[in-house]
């Protein structure tokens, strides 16, 4: 076969390396692969690490760090017990500057979530970059394990959104009245629930064309997911919205007159039905449902998916039922949840609880 020669037409690339306008391709399509949640708190975190960088070492922020770099970043942040109780390295006014800045909210210690968030962004930045990544050596890897230990030894760990289980769910949907917006926040409250604990970004990509009406309900199929990101065709994909969530579902659609397009949709003054909600939205209205409520704890969007999973495991419902609805492709991720769930319905728990028909 003849070679074939274009060097007159397009000028030779170098195969080592991408050109500018290929790398430019690469970033937008990394950020449209992206979900909205995820892109800003990266964009969040890199803009934190900035700040922090330059205003410790007074020189610009630029990849790749290197590892002494992210090892202060650690004892910066990370609180230690000391003889004068807890410590961490920050300096006050550059903690002062730093929310001056608008990097972050307040004074004080991050949470070891915000902590940990922080340096998976910075690992993630260096690997997508093609930099060495100073968060992968042993020296770094030994002091996060370490300090993870030291966190829990103090009775803290990564903190996990309180789970709404049944009891709570029906305190919220007890808020939710006749008028239009109490109708949606029913429904969608019940949608995100009872079809297996659906991410808020599932929720949002919620339509009427991919949540047709069945003989027994609706029938939503979910697509694209957080672990499903190419939207691949999967045959856990189809999601039943049936018995209370499929009348919840059906009386908001009737109520609100949608018949095409996304399913939920903010409610203006005068019951004007308006645009998509968004994803965040649906943290809002669970905050909100869940101050009516008068519910302690601390809530967000992921508690209905935690909650439906503890409720599964509380009322016996198999394993692999529970993930055939949730979507999680990690057995280890779920049994967190759904042991929490069995856990007081166990026989071993309630021992003394049962009669003794044993011999004597």
């Amino acid at each position: 076969m003849m070679p074939l020669t274009l060097q007159a037409a397009l000028p030779a690339l170098d195969p080592r390396m991408l050109d500018t306008q290929a790398d430019a391709a690469v970033r937008d399509l990394m950020r449209e692969g992206s979900s909205a949640n995820t892109a800003a708190s990266y964009r969040a975190a890199i803009r934190y690490w900035t700040a922090w960088f330059e205003l410790r070492y007074g020189e610009p922020f630029a990849l790749p760090l290197p590892e002494t770099a992210v090892i202060q970043f650690v004892v910066d942040h990370a609180q230690r017990s000391t003889e004068h109780g807890l410590k961490w390295e920050l300096p006050l006014a550059l903690d002062q500057e730093l929310v001056r800045l608008k990097a972050k909210g307040k004074l004080g210690p991050p949470s070891l979530n915000t902590l940990l968030q922080r340096l998976s962004v910075l690992s993630k930045a260096h690997e997508l970059h093609g930099h060495p990544n100073p968060c992968r050596g042993a020296r770094m890897r030994e002091l996060v394990a370490k300090t993870r230990r030291a966190y829990a030894r103090r009775g803290v760990a990564p903190a996990k959104k309180v789970a709404l289980t049944r009891e709570p769910l029906q305190a919220l949907l007890a808020t939710c009245d006749d008028s239009l917006r109490g109708v949606r926040d029913r429904a969608l409250l019940l949608f995100a629930w009872a079809s297996g604990g659906r991410r808020r970004s599932e929720v949002a990509r919620a339509t009427v064309e991919n949540t047709p009406r069945t003989a027994d309900g609706f029938l939503f199929s979910l697509g694209q997911s957080k672990t499903n990101q190419a939207g691949t065709t999967r045959a856990n994909d189809q999601k039943p919205i049936v018995g209370m969530a499929a009348q919840a579902l059906d009386a908001w659609l009737r109520a609100s007159g949608i018949a095409q397009g996304p399913l939920f949709r903010r409610v203006r003054r005068g019951d004007v039905v308006g645009e998509p909600l968004a994803a965040a939205a649906l943290r809002d209205i669970v905050q909100e449902r869940c101050k009516l409520a008068g519910l302690q704890g601390d809530f967000s969007a992921h508690s209905l998916r935690s909650g439906f999973v503890t409720e599964a495991g509380r009322q016996n419902v198999p394993l692999g039922d529970t993930m055939a609805l949730t979507g999680h492709a990690s057995v280890a991720t779920v049994m967190g949840y759904f042991r929490a769930g069995a856990a007081a319905q166990s026989r071993a728990a309630r021992l003394l609880d049962e009669p003794d028909s044993g011999p004597r």
